[in-house]
């Protein structure tokens, strides 16, 4: 197990790092577009037509590149007092059967997230995004759906490969409790956490 978790563990650490870096750059391009529509609104009474929805295409893909992370991390909320009550293996055990029961769902979430991103309503256009291509001299390009629906495909594959490698911690940790396992890359706060 441990041969598969090594290298799942190394791409991961590397991918969700990127991931996060993205993450950081939407939520900050995010935080200027808001207080540049607040700024037009308020100060010079003219609203602008594309900030919001530029702030909820940044938000999806914030949300969609750092959910990974969290739950790599045990950030999410969740209800653990069941299996840390348990004895050691039965505990691990019913960690395993969640682990399980969470990749079904998260095989669903990546089949609705294709759908949607590659089906009927990611060939609309955005209502108000556009790349400004006018400004070089070309045509001004409008920014279709699917690459706001993209954020929810790419959140769940992610997701898909962290649940993978808590499912192969889980049963390093069944055959051999003192295992050395990969870093996860948390922070210092949640190093206990993993």
């Amino acid at each position: 197990m441990l041969t598969l978790l090594g290298p799942l563990s190394w791409f991961n650490t590397r991918i969700l790092r990127m991931g996060r870096t993205v993450a950081w750059v939407a939520l900050a391009i995010m935080v200027f577009v808001i207080l540049l529509q607040v700024f037009f609104r308020y100060a010079l009474n003219n609203a602008l037509a594309w900030p919001d929805e530029a702030a909820r295409f940044l938000m999806l893909w914030m949300t969609g590149l750092m959910a990974p992370s969290a739950y790599r991390w045990g950030g999410f909320v969740a209800i653990d007092m069941l299996p840390q009550a348990l004895p050691r293996l039965p505990g691990l055990l019913l960690s395993l059967f969640i682990l399980v029961c969470s990749l079904l769902v998260l095989v669903v979430g990546v089949q609705h997230g294709y759908e949607h991103t590659m089906g009927f309503g990611g060939k609309f256009n955005s209502s108000s995004l556009r790349i400004p291509l006018e400004w070089l001299g070309m045509e001004t390009v409008k920014v279709k759906l699917r690459f706001m629906y993209a954020s929810i495909f790419v959140g769940f594959v992610l997701l898909i490969l962290v649940n993978v490698e808590l499912i192969l911690r889980n049963l390093v940790q069944i055959g051999d409790p003192d295992a050395d396992l990969p870093s996860t890359d948390a922070p210092d706060a949640l190093q206990g956490a993993d």
